[in-house]
């Protein structure tokens, strides 16, 4: 069974739009400043986006307000075709340990993470249905740890769900995650060297 090529369904998704002059609006779920630099700098030229800032997983909550900070000084500095707004979502500690219960030690890239994503896709989702967005999406497969695959699949079951399109997407795929390091570098961004939350804080002190 092929694997799919969600890079080339992007890009698809993205000609159709050019051909029918069209500018979507898309909620744009964010895991930090540098993860969202590049895809800000390829999305923006042919959406009017909302970067969508929900991380309840990030731990201290001294971290969780240094990336927020920087995600909106990003925005306010990156030239963009199309204005880029910022919106930021509730931040809720225990609702993130609520759904990690009983996988604590499980290691990173594992279920844990699995539940992560959806938890945070879920309230995108339910953002995008609220605020009427054309599409929504996630930074976060821009990381080589983040599994495309199971962001895609989740995001398609979200959008099945709340009747909101999911912009299918891998933007490690064409430099994606390189051109990002190049962007957090000009801009002077902080790229954390952890995850975000504590159980991968404690994978990276061990």
């Amino acid at each position: 069974m092929n694997k799919r090529n969600y890079q080339r369904e992007l890009e698809g998704t993205i000609e159709k739009l050019v051909e029918a002059r069209q500018t979507p609006r898309l909620l744009l779920h964010s895991c930090c400043a540098p993860c969202s630099s590049y895809v800000l700098e390829y999305l923006s030229e042919y959406f009017s986006v909302t970067v969508f800032y929900y991380n309840p997983n990030i731990f201290p909550a001294e971290e969780y307000e240094k990336r927020v900070k920087e995600q909106e000084a990003l925005i306010l500095r990156l030239p963009a075709k199309h204005r880029i707004s910022f919106l930021e979502g509730p931040y809720e500690q225990e609702r993130f340990y609520e759904m990690a219960k009983g996988l604590e030690l499980e290691p990173e890239g594992g279920e844990r993470c699995f539940r992560c994503y959806h938890l945070r896709l879920l309230e995108a989702a339910q953002m995008a249905r609220a605020g009427a967005f054309d599409y929504f999406t996630t930074t976060l497969s821009i990381s080589p740890l983040k599994d495309a695959e199971k962001l895609n699949e989740i995001g398609e079951k979200l959008a099945r769900e709340y009747g909101v399109a999911y912009l299918n997407s891998d933007f490690k795929k064409r430099n994606g995650y390189k051109r990002s390091i190049e962007l957090s570098r000009e801009y002077g961004l902080y790229r954390q060297d952890y995850c975000g939350c504590v159980y991968s804080l404690r994978e990276r002190s061990n």
